[in-house]
């Protein structure tokens, strides 16, 4: 049998191993989030979240954006002056702080994953070609990562974000190759590690191609610590949109985010503190919950980690 032949029936019975296993590995995975309580809340405050956008137009009460003045500054429901017509309150236009909160989460999620997609999808490439190729390729591609990464990562994103403006479409950029480098060095470091692993050896004895190992060796390895670093990234990208739209950088004032109705909110925060609370809230329900899924997946997705809590 030639080498060709030898790779063909190795990858067809790896495939039909896959396909066999996919339901029991499934019950595995749940049977380790189901022991990890911290895991369970994190996931079940990410989801929260998740439906809370996707679902924003059937939960949302009022238009986030309609204005009353007649109803401005109105405390909670269970305040002495607040009514069950908003539970939440006003801000200091009238508008329905439920429903911009509701709708916030859109903005959240919208720039923390597509941000996170970006940044891993390319610094991924990036990553591959500098860890695998070596030599002056790694060493300059190497170079720039680390120039970028020598920049004061709040100071290089409000510099970026004044310079383009106030858009979801630039913020998302803005996060997406920002946090490249983070991906790319995190890539090239375990390619050079799996690169000299049996395996990888194995593929090259028998005639694998370049091509080959890296997309049916090297890549399959890297997807467990790549998602890891993906949800605390996502997390991460939340915090610093509300942070650029407490500045005045994010996305523009008529759209509902958190980091605007927190920006709103600071004047009165010592008088009507409702319009700045309960935004700040919402980002650390959020963050939280990410991390503590973020924390069980890296448990999961990482075999040192797991025989250690057996």
């Amino acid at each position: 049998m030639d080498n060709e032949a030898i790779i063909k029936s190795t990858g067809s019975r790896i495939d039909e191993e896959v396909e066999g296993g996919i339901w029991s590995k499934f019950v595995y995975v749940w049977r380790l989030l189901y022991r990890d309580k911290a895991g369970m809340l994190g996931l079940a405050m990410f989801l929260i979240v998740v439906a809370t956008a996707v679902f924003s137009p059937v939960l949302s009460p009022y238009d986030p954006l309609k204005q009353d003045l007649m109803a401005a500054k109105q405390p909670p429901a269970w305040s002495e002056k607040g009514t069950m017509a908003h539970i939440l309150g006003t801000d200091n236009l009238g508008r329905d702080m439920l429903s911009r909160i509701i709708y916030g989460s859109r903005v959240s999620l919208t720039v923390g994953f597509f941000g996170v997609l970006i940044a891993c999808s390319l610094g991924m490439t990036i990553g591959l070609i500098s860890g695998y190729i070596g030599g002056r390729v790694d060493s300059f591609i190497m170079g720039g990562v680390n120039m970028i990464l020598a920049l004061p990562y709040l100071v290089f994103v409000v510099f970026i974000a004044s310079i383009l403006g106030r858009s979801l479409f630039n913020v998302i950029l803005i996060f997406g190759f920002t946090n490249i480098p983070i991906f790319a060095r995190i890539t090239r470091g375990e390619v050079l590690r799996l690169r000299e692993s049996g395996f990888v050896e194995s593929a090259l004895s028998i005639g694998a191609t370049r091509t080959r190992i890296l997309y049916s060796h090297i890549l399959p390895n890297l997807l467990g610590p790549l998602i890891t670093i993906a949800t605390f990234e996502m997390s991460g990208m939340i915090f610093y949109e509300a942070g650029l739209g407490f500045l005045g950088l994010s996305v523009p004032p008529s759209t509902p985010s958190w980091g605007n109705m927190l920006a709103s909110g600071r004047q009165y925060l010592t008088i009507y503190p409702w319009i700045a609370t309960f935004p700040g809230l919402a980002i650390v329900f959020t963050g939280l919950g990410m991390n503590l899924f973020g924390d069980w997946l890296r448990d999961v997705l990482d075999p040192r980690l797991r025989r250690t809590k057996r």
